[in-house]
């Protein structure tokens, strides 16, 4: 039988065999370069079970308030990070962000979790709000914790992310099309990953967003840091006619992935001359193109087998020979819907039956587009120069789409750009940079009605202005001669401030031109036009 057709955008899977190439990489005991534990509206660093430092959110975030859940029993928390949170008003479209200095071209493991306390299931009013999760542009998936709220347990959500800059933007997004409570997280971590893990992916395009990582035939504990040097999260998968333990010393280093040794140390075996089905993932996927990554090392010291390896009905490697030393297959593009099977088939009736140790699935989505990045320096530039500004200024202007920062209009096309400045009544102090006239997209401007002080810069780089309103604001100084030079410009109200000197002639004779000076500036009179 072919395989299903693909849809036209999804390429074709590219299956890898990786058998030990020998990294030159210690055991890791600590995170490497710009790594982050952050406990979530804590006034204090805390220290967990395993003597993981985390430290308090409030240097990398400016919005949200800190809190605390409803804690589920007199028994307390297990996990210290989880007794506080920080919760963020619910203003639909807006983005709440953590500005995380970062490695560029370096990616990150992201997991944020969340813990909406005690929850009983006859109180729906209380259900927990859900909302969307972005790093930088790229709108990441959505955030339901109910089920896990009536358990009474927190829920984490993982990423694999490229950094695009000297700084990554995690957001809590406000979408009004979900509930009408504000988003909250409890606690957060970016991990810097080695360069060769998950390196078969395309970061240049792509995210990934974990589904399933299991350590089959264990029946323990999650394996996690400090066996996992990146805290990645190994659940077990306990099956009591297949899983058997192993003593076997597999160099986690060997592997681009670097798994913890002792994923290695349990594992499903076949019965002898059969196959060995597995539902895995456990849960339904949706018809999407996946990461997929099979761990595999012979339970027998210096033995070998050889089996071929199935996904739902369809060859993913055959032939594939196991010994003692490990290895691991992965193919970066493989099509999944449905209910998974993964079925490990004998070579031959003779053969040793087929065994597999751990598994990783994750769903690959595409990377967001950014903001003009001259557009995002000029913003900045602006946000550096006033005081009171809206919280949800963080992380990219525009991007994604639905969640342009308050006041900011932009125009998605070749490139992403900024075509209006809506800042009126914002309760804004401060002064008008120069850097605001490296915005040459904009139509409109308006600062009207805050506090600004200083006088008006050179906009004559705008050519496609058509409306400047500065008025009822505090400014002061003369009235720049080069807005005359502005061809497309068809308002400008400067009216209640503390401007000075002649209006220029340029202005006041301009065609199709409506403006309005007075009252409240120095300067003298001119008729209404």
């Amino acid at each position: 039988m072919p395989p299903p057709q693909r849809p036209h955008h999804v390429a074709a899977a590219l299956l890898f065999l990786l058998l030990p190439v020998h990294l030159a990489l210690a055991a890791a005991r600590e995170f490497r370069g710009f790594s982050y534990l952050l406990n979530c509206g804590a006034a204090s660093p805390t220290t967990d079970g395993r003597g993981l430092r985390w430290e308090p959110d409030s240097p990398y975030v400016s919005a949200g308030a800190p809190g605390a859940p409803a804690l589920p029993g007199p028994g307390g928390l297990l996990d210290p990070t989880l007794a506080t949170l920080r919760a963020f008003p619910h203003r639909r479209g807006a983005k709440f962000c953590y500005e995380l200095p970062v490695d560029k071209n370096r990616r990150y493991l992201v997991r944020p979790t969340f813990f909406y306390g005690a929850l009983s299931a006859a109180s729906s009013s209380a259900a927990p709000p859900v909302f969307d999760l972005i790093v930088d542009g790229t709108l990441w998936t959505a955030v339901n914790t109910t089920d896990d709220a009536l358990a009474g347990a927190a829920s984490s959500y993982e990423g694999v992310f490229p950094a695009s800059g000297r700084n990554m933007s995690f957001c809590l997004g406000v979408n009004p099309d979900y509930t009408d409570a504000g988003p909250f997280i409890s606690a957060l971590q970016v991990i810097q990953l080695d360069d060769s893990v998950y390196n078969a992916t395309d970061f240049r395009t792509s995210a990934m967003g974990l589904i399933a990582r299991t350590k089959f035939g264990s029946t323990g504990d999650i394996e996690r840091y400090p066996n996992d040097s990146f805290d990645r999260y190994w659940l077990p998968f306990p099956d009591s006619k297949h899983a058997i333990s192993s003593t076997q010393n597999v160099t986690s280093a060997d592997f681009w992935n670097l798994p913890p040794p002792n994923v290695f140390n349990t594992a499903f075996v076949a019965e002898q001359d059969a196959p060995l089905v597995l539902q895995w993932p456990p849960m339904p996927l949706q018809n999407d193109s996946y990461y997929v990554a099979l761990y595999f090392a012979d339970t027998l010291s210096e033995n070998s087998r050889t089996f071929d390896v199935y996904i739902n009905d369809y060859l993913f490697l055959k032939g594939l020979n196991v010994t003692s030393a490990g290895l691991s297959v992965f193919a970066t593009q493989w099509i999944l819907s449905g209910l998974t099977r993964v079925i490990l088939k004998p070579a031959s009736p003779s053969a040793l039956p087929p065994l597999i140790n751990a598994g990783e699935v994750f769903g690959l989505f595409p990377i967001g587009r950014l903001t003009h990045p001259r557009d995002a320096l000029a913003l900045e530039s602006i946000k550096k120069h006033l005081q009171n500004i809206p919280e949800d200024w963080n992380g990219d202007p525009c991007m994604p789409s639905g969640y342009s920062w308050t006041g900011v209009t932009c125009h998605v096309g070749s490139r992403i750009r900024v075509i209006s400045l809506n800042f009126s009544g914002m309760g804004l102090s401060g002064s008008l940079p120069p850097e605001i006239a490296n915005l040459t997209a904009l139509t409109d401007i308006s600062f009207a009605n805050n506090s600004l002080l200083g006088g008006i810069p050179d906009l004559s780089n705008l050519s496609k202005l058509e409306r400047l309103h500065l008025q009822e604001n505090k400014l002061f100084g003369l009235v720049p001669g080069t807005l005359g030079t502005i061809k497309t410009l068809r308002e400008l109200f400067l009216y209640n401030n503390s401007l000075s000197g002649p209006v220029p002639d340029n202005l006041l004779n301009k065609q199709g031109l409506t403006y309005r000076f007075l009252p409240g500036n120095l300067f003298a009179p001119q008729p209404p036009h």
